[in-house]
């Protein structure tokens, strides 16, 4: 039993790093776009003004991915299941909100689907983890 809710734990940590490199390298794309980089070195980017509050939201939206890869990891079942599902359910609202605003590139859209499947699919494997030992919430 235990070796399963660690299965578990394991798949959503790795799930987590898979969203985050693809997050992360599609922001590094954006740098390479020439059309982008203009726009960064303006401080504007697709008519959103890049300042520090933006950048703190930005900020804090990427570490909510990361964090994940940790807290799948060590929090306790319940706890676990509950952030999965409530931070897969935010990045896929995000990301998905993301591709109505401004004009996405194909590289951006073609990353987005692959993000949005990812949190997706963390959000209904966390759904489905209903193992007897989440009433005792074990680690």
């Amino acid at each position: 039993m235990k070796t399963e809710i660690m299965d578990k734990k394991t798949v959503l940590s790795t799930l987590w790093i898979f969203a985050t490199l693809n997050y992360l390298y599609c922001d590094i794309m954006g740098l390479m776009d020439a059309n982008l980089l203009k726009q960064y070195l303006t401080g504007t980017v697709n008519g959103m003004n890049m300042n520090e509050g933006s950048l703190l939201v930005a900020a804090i939206l990427m570490e909510l991915p990361i964090a994940m890869i940790l807290l799948s990891r060590i929090l306790k079942n319940k706890a676990n299941r509950w952030a999965n599902i409530i931070t897969g359910t935010i990045m896929t609202m995000v990301q998905t909100t993301t591709l109505v605003v401004g004009s996405p590139t194909q590289y951006y859209i073609f990353c987005s689907i692959i993000e949005i499947a990812t949190t997706v699919f963390i959000v209904w494997y966390a759904l489905k983890w209903r193992s007897p030992a989440l009433k005792g919430d074990e680690v």
